[in-house]
């Protein structure tokens, strides 16, 4: 499902500013009203090479919070998805914004929550008609078949967007 939608269906919205309830550098922090939830945070000021970095910390956050090592082949192809759409959304904002800002993922027992914030004033969707034959203009059409739910987020008087995206937790 494509959505411009700020929030997904039952998201109590983003956290107050300058509490999001994690350290630069990833440090699982429970947030909100639910200890259960855990959240990573990577800055990219002054990074190269931010797709594989994003990929390595999403990584490194899945096995911390028992996503790997998968002990079935749904797991294992759940986390993939996860890691697969951070690539996608990164990869967005290096080529159609100014390159990211910032990575935000958070996990509780039933959705993984990644957000890619950047300073570009596009809007991300899906290429149509979608041509799976040809080159190029898939991320987005891979981010909405993957996921439960995908949108954007601006904050009025800053330059920039957030886009999110929300996969299921394997079973």
């Amino acid at each position: 499902m494509s959505t411009t939608r700020p929030y997904s269906p039952g998201d109590r919205g983003p956290e107050s500013s300058g509490a999001s309830g994690a350290s630069e550098g990833g440090a699982d922090v429970p947030s909100g009203p639910s200890a259960g939830r855990q959240v990573r945070t990577l800055s990219f000021d002054g990074e190269s090479g931010v797709v594989p970095l994003a990929r390595d910390f999403t990584r490194q956050a899945l096995y911390a919070w028992g996503w790997l090592p998968a002990a079935t082949a749904d797991q294992r192809a759940a986390a993939e998805d996860v890691l697969l759409v951070v690539s996608e959304l990164v990869t967005n904002a290096c080529l159609h914004a100014e390159g990211p800002d910032q990575l935000w993922i958070a996990c509780d027992n039933k959705v993984i929550r990644v957000e890619v914030s950047d300073r570009g004033t596009g809007q991300p969707a899906p290429r149509t008609p979608h041509r799976a034959g040809r080159p190029g203009g898939h991320g987005m059409f891979i981010v909405q078949r993957l996921c439960l739910d995908w949108g954007v987020v601006r904050t009025p008087g800053v330059a920039g967007k957030t886009v999110w995206a929300e996969l299921g937790a394997p079973a």
